[in-house]
């Protein structure tokens, strides 16, 4: 009996992902590995895919001499990411427990408390204040808007088939403040910026869930992925083309001159190779091709950063 009891809490509390053994993580003292795992410091996709929308704003309005920002609006995304992957994990703890890709994040595993994890979003949200700081008070107040849904979004796989795009909405939120960053105010581009951004976020962050289907069935999860099931390629297809109409749009209102819209391409080319590649059926390409983003990202940036600042 004892033998017994010893084990279950072995399992509990001491079984850690091999993430924390390795790498970066593996690094650091044992006490801290499992507040990095909460903010998926051995993952830093998701703080790039944050940031990219906001420097692609930064640089469609040609910069304005405010260089710093390129480096302050990537603190920013680190800290608002990783405080996000934190809160998804406290409020998604029991659905993480059921699941085997997740059942070992800090929280499920109880190798965390809830109140250390607040903790955590507290400081991080302190870091986040800093970075406001820096800001015009039109960017800083659009940036502040972003909380809202991003205290909804891990509610959204509960009640609606599409998630992602209540995921579009916050990851693409910094097309909106690095523009007014920038000039003080919103305007057309940064909009056209945004919602272009929402498309291709709803487009990769299918591909992500793609890896998930089965475990979210299991637990009554649901996703963008599930619901398209054979025809996901073609709806990450679908909004990838709705993002470079838009974002090619957002380009034309700056620099009408189709040049410039030639300036997109190797980002064009790009996502139409991960849908020309895409599977349904195989979780592991899908992740490839999600984390692929990132280059996407960076694509995107140099041609926007190239049409502003030749627009001034």
């Amino acid at each position: 009996m004892a033998a017994s009891y010893l084990g279950a809490l072995v399992t509990a509390t001491d079984i850690v992902p091999d993430s924390e053994r390795r790498g970066f993580i593996g690094a650091l003292p044992v006490g801290l590995r499992p507040y990095a795992s909460l903010m998926r410091l051995d993952r830093p996709i998701g703080t790039w895919l944050l940031y990219w929308p906001c420097a692609w704003s930064v640089a469609l309005a040609g910069v304005g001499g405010r260089w710093d920002l390129f480096g302050w609006l990537f603190l920013g995304a680190f800290a608002m990411r990783s405080a996000g992957c934190v809160y998804n994990d406290i409020v998604d703890r029991d659905l993480d427990r059921q699941v085997e890709r997740t059942r070992l994040r800090p929280l499920a595993s109880r190798r965390v408390s809830v109140a250390s994890a607040w903790l955590l979003i507290g400081v991080l949200c302190l870091l986040g204040l800093l970075v406001l700081l820096q800001l015009k008070w039109v960017a800083a107040l659009v940036a502040l808007v972003s909380l809202a849904p991003v205290v909804a979004y891990p509610f959204m796989k509960r009640i609606t088939w599409w998630p992602q795009a209540w995921l579009g909405l916050v990851f693409s939120w910094g097309a909106l403040v690095g523009w007014p960053a920038v000039t003080g105010s919103l305007s057309l581009p940064p909009l056209l910026l945004w919602f272009g951004t929402i498309a291709w976020v709803i487009g990769y962050d299918t591909l992500y869930a793609i890896q998930d289907k089965e475990d979210d069935a299991l637990v009554g999860v649901k996703s963008s992925a599930r619901r398209l099931g054979n025809k996901a390629p073609l709806g990450v297809g679908v909004c990838y083309a709705i993002a470079l109409l838009l974002w090619g749009a957002a380009v034309w209102t700056v620099r009408p001159d189709l040049v410039a819209l030639v300036a997109l391409a190797p980002a064009a080319l790009h996502l139409v190779g991960q849908v020309a590649r895409a599977n349904p059926d195989d979780g592991e390409l899908a992740l490839k091709l999600f984390r692929s983003n990132r280059t996407c990202g960076l694509l995107v940036f140099l041609a926007v950063l190239v049409v502003g600042l030749s627009a001034r």
